[in-house]
């Protein structure tokens, strides 16, 4: 197969899905902004500090720089932090051909902007041709073949069936979805959610918590994905309640970690430090919050993470906050 493809960013995700890539035959190349990291993959032939124990195909080429890694990929997969999408953006741009795909797969609300990422791509590339990949995927696994299901989503359908194809195997099944609003709403919500049920978790709370952590959070993320003009029904699939249970329920998932930690007292900083990886759900939290006051739309949970976050309140009282809010219909969305 002669279509290049580059990962950009060689953290986990991008470190795995490089790898399921490279296994299927395609020419791929994985770019890491540090390079004493790629040269230790190099060295090692495995990605020590996010994978440990993942054997890296011979094939795949470990680049430093960045011209030689853009230059010529008819997709370029941007697995990087949601805040750094713009910038690395920006920096790929005067080497990607004029018809390359861009395919996300970062979890994210820009803080400042408050746009999606699908957006911030329109707005540095107008035209773009652009998918995010999203659902419930964790690294660890991806890495290690096990069975993944997934969704792509995009404003063109014969552009999703594309990247669907390319990137679907007997261990990673890819659908397609034309809500691509919804697709990228639920998988930065979630994260949110996931903090929520970290932090019930660090305080010894039970099931029963987190469940009703998880259901009404569903329900937040549905409230502000249908002010926003997302299909509702996004929010009961992969993208939405698929990856929001794996990301609230697992120990791989760093929001539900450092949740964990914040439950357990320490501050979002502390927490942060202690996990040492970028954690989506904190910068989402923030920009959520606006996006609920700027569509005037409910979102409690969301709400007290955020005041949780900013030291205004301890988790005791915002357990006390939450379970003491005046009582309703379940059905009142």
């Amino acid at each position: 197969m002669e279509k290049k493809i580059t990962v950009i960013g060689a953290g986990s995700f991008g470190t795995a899905l490089a790898v399921l890539l490279a296994c299927k035959g395609f020419n791929v190349s994985l770019w890491g902004r540090k390079k004493s990291q790629l040269a230790l993959m190099r060295d090692t032939g495995e990605n020590p500090h996010y994978l440990p124990g993942v054997k890296l195909p011979a094939d795949l080429r470990i680049v430093d720089d960045i011209q030689e890694a853009v230059s010529g990929a008819y997709i370029a997969v941007f697995a990087v932090p949601a805040q750094n999408f713009r910038e690395m953006l920006r920096q790929c741009v005067p080497y990607l051909c004029k018809n390359t795909v861009i395919v996300n797969v970062a979890k994210g609300i820009e803080k400042n902007s408050l746009l999606r990422l699908s957006q911030i791509a329109e707005e540095i590339i107008p035209g773009v041709r652009y998918a995010v990949l999203s659902g419930p995927s964790h690294a660890e696994e991806v890495a290690r073949m096990l069975p993944t299901t997934v969704a792509v989503a995009s404003k063109d359908n014969k552009l999703a069936s594309e990247v669907q194809q390319i990137f679907n195997t007997d261990r990673f099944r890819v659908y397609t979805n034309d809500d691509i609003t919804g697709v990228e709403l639920g998988g930065a919500l979630k994260n949110i959610i996931a903090l929520g049920a970290g932090i019930s978790d660090g305080m010894g709370f039970g099931d029963n918590a987190k469940a009703a952590m998880m259901t009404r959070g569903i329900t937040e993320m549905c409230r502000l994905g249908a002010a926003m003009g997302a299909n509702i029904n996004t929010f009961s699939g992969l993208t939405g309640i698929g990856d929001l249970i794996v990301t609230c329920t697992s120990m791989h998932s760093r929001n539900r970690r450092c949740g964990i930690l914040m439950g357990q007292g320490k501050s979002t900083a502390e927490a942060v430090e202690e996990i040492g990886m970028v954690v989506e759900g904190i910068s989402t939290a923030e920009a959520a919050g606006a996006l609920a006051k700027k569509y005037n739309v409910e979102m409690p949970i969301t709400e007290a993470i955020c005041d949780m976050m900013e030291g205004r309140t301890d988790a005791e009282a915002t357990v006390d906050r939450l379970m003491g809010r005046k009582t309703k219909n379940e059905m009142h969305i």
